[in-house]
């Protein structure tokens, strides 16, 4: 049969000389950065310590495709910032992403990826969180004296009539209600809840089994758990008592601890209007709900600016000054919101499109070993360079996204990358620092 297909293009004139274009260049690749990734991952073993984990009940003799090299192209996929399945039906015959999973054949078809993660359940959810603690506790070459872990939950808007889908009147929308654990920089819990719920349920539960694990590999490590007023709740205050755990949390505004503040709210607002410049008090209160079991320390900051009060306050049982307490240690949570932006829009945690609750659960820890990778990229490859706090997204596009002609033969892959790519020496260090672990 006659092909009518246009198999050259012409172009207008430049420079007197004639502009053709055809569809013969071979095996060419936008993501020329992705061996990178493997370079990151082959130092940690994620996704080779998470494919041995995992349970595969295919039938092992009709599987085109390794449970690893599924693990690989999901996660390195969405790290390259293709978030949808229906993105691999071409991603599949990417030489340069073939090449990082390590296979020389077309990768998995969307319909195969959505029947394994649909394979997903609850020990799937738990084997990838024990991966989290494996990795998180094996970077450490020495025990470390405290970990912070900070607690939030976020609004994951749902994308039809899904498992647990609900209503959630403060984020006025239906959502899944997703909570995170973070340490640092470093990602250790990311756990689908429906949004009917309270935003600590299951916090104490998880918190337990962190201080429980993080215990066993470092006996005399000091445990600090920090969160908003979300997780105030006096039973997960008292557990973190007894277990000898700090807490530095937020405590919603009522009546009752306004009135044990308002001295010092008054000094605040008295002082703003003698001075005209805003005014910022530090002091504490002892202060219980009806509910609560007894009396704990209440670190309050009174402020007063040309919009009137705005009194805050923080539940603690450290010892210190409240002022560095509240400024140093309780509002520096505020970085753990930049890591689930980071989770949410550039790794798509919040792509949980699936109508199964389960295979949500394992896209959401999807993202999170996305995550996991970049974070590891910045932290062992970027230190030092002008990348080492940049965001997922630009090193997406500074380290990852590079036009390559890939070529390959029975010997070796050899990725050419763009002449033209201006970061080549910052690029080199990244490199060696990644192999040289």
């Amino acid at each position: 049969m006659t092909s009518c297909i246009q198999k050259v293009f012409s172009f207008p004139v430049c420079k007197r000389r004639h502009v053709q274009a055809s569809f013969t260049g071979g095996s060419v690749s936008s993501d020329g950065g992705v061996v990178l990734l493997r370079q990151v991952d082959r130092r940690l073993h994620l996704t080779e310590q998470l494919a041995r984990a995992l349970p595969d009940a295919r039938r092992q003799a009709s599987c085109e495709h390794t449970q690893r090299e599924l693990l690989r192209q999901r996660v390195y996929s969405l790290c390259l910032g293709y978030e949808d399945l229906n993105d691999q039906l071409t991603l599949r015959q990417d030489a340069a992403l073939q090449t990082a999973a390590e296979t020389d054949a077309p990768l998995a078809h969307p319909s195969t990826l959505c029947r394994w993660e649909n394979a997903a359940d609850r020990q799937t959810a738990w084997l990838v969180h024990e991966i989290f603690l494996k990795q998180f506790i094996a970077s450490f070459a020495a025990p470390p004296t405290e970990l912070v872990l900070d607690f939030d939950a976020t609004d994951d808007p749902v994308h039809g009539q899904q498992e647990g889908r609900f209503f959630h009147g403060y984020y006025d929308a239906y959502c899944f209600l997703p909570l995170y654990v973070f340490c640092g920089d470093r990602l250790l819990v990311a756990y689908l809840r429906p949004s009917n719920r309270d935003v600590a349920r299951h916090a104490w539960a998880i918190l337990a089994l962190l201080v429980k694990r993080l215990r066993q590999a470092w006996p005399r490590v000091r445990i600090v758990v920090r969160g908003d007023s979300g997780f105030c709740r006096w039973r997960m205050l008292r557990w973190c008592e007894r277990h000898e755990v700090g807490y530095v949390i937020g405590l919603a505004k009522n009546a009752r601890i306004n009135e044990l503040a308002r001295p010092l709210i008054e000094q605040a607002s008295q002082w703003h209007s003698a001075t005209g410049h805003k005014q910022r008090l530090f002091g504490q209160v002892a202060y219980a709900a009806a509910s609560w079991d007894r009396p704990r320390r209440v670190i309050v900051k009174a402020e007063h600016t040309e919009g009137g009060s705005n009194p805050r306050y923080v539940v603690t049982n450290l010892e210190g000054a409240p002022q560095p307490l509240y400024d140093q240690l309780y509002c520096a949570r505020g970085e753990m919101e930049n890591r689930i932006k980071e989770q949410q829009l550039a790794l798509f945690a919040d792509r949980t499109s699936a109508h199964r609750w389960w295979a949500n659960q394992f896209r959401l820890l999807l993202s999170a070993l996305a995550y996991t990778l970049m974070e590891a990229l910045r932290r062992l490859g970027c230190a030092g360079t002008e990348w080492a706090q940049a965001q997922c997204d630009t090193l997406r596009l500074r380290l990852l996204k590079i036009g390559t002609v890939v070529m390959r033969n029975t010997r070796r892959v050899r990725l050419l990358w763009s002449s033209s790519y201006p970061s080549q020496e910052v690029f080199a260090q990244v490199v060696a620092r990644v192999a040289s672990g």
